[in-house]
């Protein structure tokens, strides 16, 4: 057993094939829709959750975990054993979820917890927690491996082509990219997650130029620096998340190329047909 714990939120959402001999606790966020509430991941998943929505008269918001939902993690940690715990989340900008297992460490006598705000969120705060992962596997100290961690989510970014900014803008999330609003529809708003907030890139007519925009944008935020690692990203829209992994794959030759859905939670405020790319660069 590692020395460290890792502890994350469901927003990262990592494929469950990187997920293989990495130890990762994770707290779901909650999807609040009609009255119900649902755990993301756990009670809804994100083909039922974009199949719902492609119909919904009325819109789903979401909710951090609660402090106790935190420490009822760090307990059954502590009691398996292990009591030094990193806990890395979803940007301070994005969600309460910080602030939740902020107070959750402070309830927690009996472990060392170190927070870690990932700036980003899906696979731009899922990348650093692998990076965590194996320095926590190669049994580093709790500083340590929050130190791989910190190091990979500045060598880390995510790229946002959404169909539309109106659930951003509604959900509060919207930062910078305010100003793309009222512009036509055909142009389509390529953002960035720029420390931890949603900034605009660009806008580009129609959505296959945007496709291929997005991959010549990942290779000027890459920059040649080595092993690039991707994961694409998608809200309910497989066959052109397939297109743009293949033309990341074609032009970055990236050492690790995944697909994996964006969580309900995070689509509640993307929306649905939200491509995104969410890499690593430079880090071995």
């Amino acid at each position: 057993m590692a020395k460290v714990a890792l502890v994350t939120d469901s927003t990262s959402y990592i494929p469950k094939e990187l997920l293989k001999n990495v130890d990762l606790h994770i707290v779901p966020t909650i999807v609040i829709w009609a009255g119900e509430e649902m755990r993301d991941g756990v009670d809804i998943q994100p083909g039922e959750f974009y199949k719902r929505l492609a119909s919904a008269s009325e819109m789903p918001t979401t909710s951090q975990p609660t402090p106790n939902d935190f420490k009822t993690v760090y307990e059954k940690i502590v009691t398996g054993g292990q009591k030094d715990i990193l806990s890395m989340h979803v940007s301070a900008k994005l969600s309460g979820t910080i602030a939740s297992a902020q107070q959750a460490a402070s309830m927690v006598t009996d472990a060392n917890v170190e927070i870690v705000d990932g700036k980003s969120a899906s696979m731009g705060t899922g990348w650093p927690l692998l990076q965590a992962a194996k320095a926590a596997g190669a049994g580093k100290s709790l500083k340590e491996v929050a130190e791989a961690a910190r190091k990979a989510r500045d060598h880390s970014g995510v790229l946002l082509l959404v169909d539309t900014l109106e659930f951003l803008h509604r959900g509060g999330r919207i930062g910078g990219a305010q100003r793309f609003l009222g512009t036509a529809l055909n142009l389509k708003p390529i953002l960035e997650v720029v420390d931890g907030a949603i900034e605009p890139v660009e806008r580009v007519r129609t959505k296959s130029k945007a496709i291929a925009r997005i991959v010549e944008v990942l290779e000027e935020r890459v920059a040649g620096r080595n092993p690039v690692r991707v994961a694409t990203i998608h809200a309910n829209a497989l066959d052109e998340a397939k297109q743009l992994k293949a033309l990341v794959d074609e032009r970055l030759k990236p050492t690790e190329s995944v697909i994996t859905d964006v969580s309900p939670s995070v689509g509640t405020h993307t929306g649905p047909a939200t491509l995104g790319l969410a890499y690593m660069a430079g880090i071995d």
